[in-house]
């Protein structure tokens, strides 16, 4: 039931509806800022990454949790696929996340929302890499090695400093810019 209200939904023009851990969410359109962050980011990972990638602004991920709850349907603020996997080609609004190299996330109206029951959600959809840039912390964080509701991996790093990423991107993100 919860699942068909869900997929029902049809937000105001710039809004985004996700289903996360069980609480449907309506989140406004990002800010300027917001926006500064994803792209600066995005340019780096595309001109330096060791595999060719493809990227996805906004693309919801169905991200099936393996219990009777419904599957989270979460929207983040960027999806990387390797190029060659063309997992964007025909996707729907909802597309599994197989195959995904990793999720990137800013935090925005409810930074909590980012850091703890996302992360949760692509943990247990088996999302590879999760980057949280956290605005208000003044930090940038990759999770890493999904097991069930959580990430094993975590290597945090302030704004200013760089983070490695591993492969498939293997280079060390500059952060100096996002100061």
């Amino acid at each position: 039931m919860l699942l068909e209200g869900f997929l029902s939904l049809d937000p105001l023009q710039g809004f985004r509806a996700e289903l996360v851990d069980g609480e449907i969410v309506v989140a406004p359109p990002p800010d300027g800022d917001h926006e500064k962050y994803v792209s600066r980011i995005v340019r780096q990972v595309i001109k330096h990454s060791g595999t060719e990638m493809d990227f996805s602004e906004n693309k919801g991920l169905r991200l099936v949790s393996g219990d009777s709850s419904p599957a989270d349907h979460v929207i983040p603020d960027g999806t990387f696929a390797p190029l060659e996997a063309d997992l964007f080609a025909g996707a729907g609004p909802w597309m599994p996340c197989d195959g995904v190299a990793m999720v990137l996330e800013v935090t925005a109206a409810n930074p909590r929302r980012d850091r703890e029951p996302k992360r949760r959600c692509y943990a247990r959809g088996r999302v590879p890499l999760y980057l949280l840039l956290d605005r208000d912390a003044s930090q940038i964080t990759l999770y890493s090695l999904p097991e069930k509701d959580d990430y094993r991996g975590r290597c945090t790093r302030p704004l200013g400093k760089p983070l490695a990423l591993p492969a498939p991107f293997a280079f060390e993100l500059e952060t100096t810019d996002l100061l």
